[in-house]
């Protein structure tokens, strides 16, 4: 009894000892480690969805399997978005490090669960949805307070630079992740999560051990009523963008669904309804007065609309990759997961170059010139890809994905500095969870706006395209009509999984047995494909793009407008919330007027 009571009064003491000089690098070294496992997760799935499915034995593109691969996609992304504001508020009221610690242990516990799976089948990928989605949770609350814990950690002169470094540091470890996914894959389906254990296990241990809570819980209510209306309206909405992009009867796409439309208008009500509760309470989740603040309003719009382009970026170049450009140069398809992630590297390169770089020059000459000069190179690389060709020459490729790269480097950390920065201390944990929902819905949003807009660019000429490259290798002309008339978003799948999409059209049936050798050899071979759907995917692509780089270049406009650089305080005083405060001290007027 005396040694258990010795060993807690150890730990109560080591938890209770003030954060040294160098507490603010054990933040930001464990804080980075969470919001790289987080995001890594978010994405890992993505290129080894085919291994799993395999692994479980279900076939993703059957009839009614769809929504198994696009929920094992959507469903960490949904609950990070709906949920981080939540656990942000909550951070503010119970102690940042206390959310952030616990986010880690379910995180970890999620991921044993994940790689354990038991079932086969639909069974099986229920399992890998229902335990992804609380790993979401895990992980929305480590990126819902890690840049609160970084906020309270770092001085001023260095707060740029270590949001900078954790900031990057989540972007990256959104395109690393698809090149773990495609290493681990090959080795084994369920290595895709075993990944996560120790990391998990080892932060979490860290996290208890090292953190500290550095800034006072502010005592509030819980806004229930804010909650749900919130998480049922973003929930609704999302859900309703999901299946608006799977085919409805004849229609390529779901948007004229009944169900789809209610959902987006139901979805869209109750979020008009959340805004009217949080001006009506107390202490409400969402705190709306931040967006008083010009450089909180204009940061979060840029950060929403950027996550929309650089997420669509990430899907279109899988497609553009997997389904086209690595089989015109002799990969095979299932090898193609992999490469896809290995070719994408640059674009890694980019952020982890400029945003440590931009976040500490940011500290000096402030946030609006890096970022709004990022967004404009993003626009530029946008443009720049929309003019290659197909079969593009890869070093030209490459040095477009690394100007993106840079480009978002420049724009994120410094942006995300700038938000923190300009809100009261005690509300950085909320301000934080708003942040990463804009962020995190943008992604989401991204996958029902650039696959709508694809699918629409190869519904206009896919078909014809299609038919008449199979009649010309023998396939009767019925079997072809038929295959041809199949949704597009079919096609598209199967080149994101790195699938043969003929072999997806044709083998179910017999044809391609009944072929000679030579005819089989050419529909499933290499090049078949990828030529046949250059022309009706380099359309979409240009829709895709255009419509990227005008999202750019608005996010620009939104950053150029934040205002110029302000001095602020390491320890703002204890304030009321902004919506009861009335008008702002003169010293926070002059802090967030325009230069």
């Amino acid at each position: 009894m005396t040694a258990r009571t010795s060993h807690t009064s150890r730990w109560t003491r080591r938890k209770d000892t003030p954060a040294g000089p160098g507490y603010k690098w054990v933040a930001l070294s464990n804080t980075t480690l969470g919001v790289l496992i987080a995001t890594m997760d978010a994405s890992i799935v993505i290129i080894s969805l085919p291994a799993i499915f395999r692994g479980i034995g279900l076939d993703p593109l059957a009839p009614g399997n769809i929504g198994y691969l696009l929920w094992m996609i959507l469903g960490y992304l949904l609950v990070s978005a709906v949920l981080v504001v939540v656990l942000g508020r909550l951070g503010d009221m119970y102690g940042r490090v206390k959310i952030y610690n616990l986010g880690f242990l379910i995180f970890a516990c999620a991921s044993v669960a994940l790689s354990l799976d038991p079932f086969r089948a639909g069974a099986g990928a229920m399992w890998l949805i229902l335990w992804r989605i609380v790993q979401a949770f895990g992980g929305s609350m480590l990126t819902a307070n890690s840049a609160a814990i970084l906020t309270d950690a770092f001085p001023t002169r260095q707060r740029g630079m270590a949001l900078g470094i954790n900031q990057i540091t989540a972007l990256a470890g959104q395109f690393l992740g698809l090149l773990a996914g495609g290493l681990l894959a090959a080795v084994d389906w369920r290595a895709v999560f075993w990944v996560s254990v120790p990391i998990s296990i080892t932060g979490t241990i860290w996290s208890y051990l090292s953190l500290r809570e550095t800034s006072a819980g502010r005592p509030g209510r819980i806004d229930w009523l804010g909650n749900i209306t919130f998480a049922a309206g973003a929930g609704i909405l999302l859900a309703g963008i999901t299946y608006g992009i799977q085919p409805y009867g004849s229609d390529a796409t779901g948007w004229g669904n009944p169900w789809v439309l209610s959902g987006l208008i139901g979805g869209v009500v109750l979020l008009l309804l959340f805004c009217y509760v949080e001006s009506h309470v107390a202490d409400p989740m969402f705190t709306l007065s931040l967006f008083k603040i010009r450089a909180f309003a204009a940061g979060n719009l840029a950060a929403l609309l950027t996550a929309i382009a650089r997420g669509g970026l990430q899907f279109m170049l899988i497609i553009w990759l997997q389904g086209i450009w690595l089989p015109l140069h002799g990969y095979a398809f299932e090898d193609t997961p992999l490469w896809a992630g290995i070719f994408m590297l640059p674009l890694t390169l980019g952020f982890l170059i400029a945003g440590p770089v931009s976040g500490y020059l940011s500290d000096r000459f402030g946030a609006r010139m890096f970022s709004t000069t990022g967004l404009v190179v993003v626009a530029v690389s946008f443009l720049g890809l929309l003019a290659l060709p197909i079969d593009f020459d890869y070093g030209l490729f490459a040095a477009l994905l690394l100007l993106n790269g840079l480009g978002q480097g420049m724009f994120s950390a410094p942006n995300t500095s700038s938000i923190m920065g300009s809100v009261p201390a005690e509300y950085r944990g909320v301000a934080s969870g708003m942040r990463s929902t804009f962020q995190n819905s943008g992604t989401a949003l991204s996958i029902g706006v650039f696959f709508s807009l694809m699918v629409s660019g190869l519904a206009s000429s896919l078909p014809a395209a299609l038919s008449g490259g199979l009649q010309a290798h023998g396939v009767p002309a019925g079997t072809a009509e038929h295959a041809a008339s199949l949704p597009p978003v079919s096609t598209l799948f199967a080149t994101f999984l790195g699938n043969n999409p003929i072999e997806h059209l044709l083998g179910s049936g017999g044809t391609l047995t009944h072929l000679t050798a030579a005819q089989h050899a050419t529909l499933t071979g290499h090049t078949f494909f990828p030529q046949l759907v250059s022309g009706p995917f380099h359309h979409g692509l240009t829709i895709v793009f255009s419509v990227a780089a005008g999202m750019a270049l608005v996010s620009a406009l939104a950053s150029a407008l934040r205002g110029g650089p302000r001095p602020v305080q390491d320890n703002p005083p204890q304030s009321r919330p902004p919506a009861a405060a009335g008008p702002a001290p003169a010293e926070q007027r002059r802090n967030n007027a325009p230069s």
